[in-house]
């Protein structure tokens, strides 16, 4: 058994691990087992190879425990070792015992240093850009993920799914998680994404769209020694010609602090942020080919007109949807996030978290593609980079060095020329052609279906 186990953990880290052989290679992985304090005894799902499997199983079309248990049994066959039972038993017991605090770990080291790896000249205007945004996800309906995650208040007992809420950080320039934040859906994006800006560091800049926009949300940035771009609710009160102007539509003014502390602050984390905030508000024009120009206005930190002109943080807004509404399409519908299997909790928790450790690596295969076409990322697909890394694993896992270095760099080659087509301004109505089977919807616990039939 402990043969096999360094059998698989070999062809792990030569396949799934190779994006990430600078950025957590197999001593790094190793100490943060150590750090963690993770410890376990001689068999073949040790904690290192349980944690690929469950990369493995993300990536994978078939996300399910038996098509991963076949596919080591398959490679430790063609390694000439000694296969494990095909009984999915085992990797489901190792997969209970794997920390959910090393997932979670993992998640913003390799987001951190993936960006190490970008050349600062492509940091805009000289900062680290990071968009957050929140979504929902579902998951198995079991009595204790209901416990832990209620369902939606208009879905009877019986017939809906455990709802849980999560908000992610992005990194503009990679499209990698830095941090997330799980919680139920009784717990408001904004109060989620207030505990995220410890993963600030100074200098950082935190864009989001208006629903964060508030007095409270830029002082806790600013805590950080980072700088806030936030869209203004269309609802506030703007007035230009107060406040230190900067140009048309641009000034500075200075906002004070609310009178009450939200319902989830302490007074003393309250009295912590200061009394007034200087602050520049700036109305910018969107402009789409074929619609109406739109014009917004920003709320930002970044006090310097000149250095931080509006054509500057227009142009930074402008990527705010790619960075945040389609990353987290990506995870949803391309990694299939949407919709968990897990029955417990702490599994759940543990199959986002993989699924946010996975979609980092396919930014890691993504960005060194990259460098193929002078770091014009938008412009590759994400799920041609996962089809193109599916197809060539098994080959890198079983293969010699030689052929393997040369099968990465066709891997990549690949990845650099399967390309998005051009279509500036392209939209579609949101409509489903394709008709549902005809059956009715669930009205009834499943139970009592079955109670119906049986009668």
């Amino acid at each position: 058994m402990p043969k096999s186990a360094e059998i698989l953990k070999q062809q792990f880290f030569q396949s799934l691990g190779l994006p990430w052989r600078e950025i957590l290679p197999a001593d790094r992985l190793e100490a943060i087992l150590t750090e963690e304090g993770i410890t376990y005894r001689n068999r073949v799902y040790t904690p290192v190879v349980t944690l690929w499997a469950m990369l493995y199983q993300v990536l994978s079309v078939d996300k399910s425990l038996r098509n991963t248990v076949k596919c080591i049994t398959t490679w430790l066959t063609a390694a000439g070792g000694d296969p494990p039972s095909s009984d999915t038993g085992a990797y489901s017991k190792a997969r209970n015992r794997l920390p959910e605090s090393l997932l979670q770990r993992l998640v913003p080291e390799t987001a951190e240093q993936l960006e190490q790896t970008v050349p600062k000249a492509q940091y805009w205007c000289g900062h680290r850009v990071k968009v957050f945004d929140g979504t929902t996800v579902l998951m198995a309906d079991s009595s204790a993920n209901q416990s832990a995650y209620p369902q939606h208040g208009n879905q009877a007992e019986g017939y809906g799914f455990p709802l849980a809420r999560v908000v992610v950080f992005f990194c503009l320039l990679t499209g990698a998680v830095v941090s997330a934040c799980i919680a139920p859906k009784t717990m408001s994006e904004i109060v989620m994404s207030r505990l995220l800006y410890q993963a600030l560091f100074p200098g950082d800049v935190a864009m989001a769209d208006q629903a964060f926009d508030s007095y409270v949300d830029l002082a806790l940035i600013q805590q950080q020694g980072a700088d806030g771009v936030l869209r203004k609710h269309h609802a506030r009160r703007t007035d230009f010609r107060k406040g230190r102007k900067h140009g048309v539509g641009d000034h500075q003014v200075e906002w004070r602090k609310p009178t009450r502390p939200p319902a989830h602050m302490s007074a003393h984390e309250f009295a912590a942020i200061p009394n007034t905030l200087k602050v520049r508000e700036v109305r910018l024009k969107l402009s789409r080919q074929g619609f109406r120009d739109q014009f917004i206005i920003v709320v930002t930190t970044l006090l310097d007109a000149k250095r931080y002109p509006a054509s500057q943080l227009t142009r930074l807004y402008g990527w705010r949807w790619q960075a945040a509404e389609v990353n987290l399409r990506h995870l949803k519908t391309t990694l299939k996030m949407e919709m968990l299997t897990a029955k417990t909790p702490e599994m759940v928790r543990k199959e986002i978290w993989s699924h946010l450790l996975a979609y980092n690596l396919l930014r890691s295969v993504m960005e060194q593609a990259s460098s193929l076409i002078d770091y014009d990322r938008a412009r590759l697909s994400l799920q041609g980079a996962r089809q193109h890394f599916n197809q060539t694993l098994p080959l890198l896992a079983t293969t010699t060095k030689a052929v393997r270095q040369r099968l990465y760099a066709h891997l990549l080659q690949d990845i650099a020329a399967d390309q998005l087509p051009q279509r500036p301004n392209r939209h579609e109505p949101r409509v489903v052609k394709r008709r549902p089977k005809p059956f009715p919807r669930m009205r009834q616990p499943r139970a009592v279906l079955k109670a119906k039939l049986a009668a």
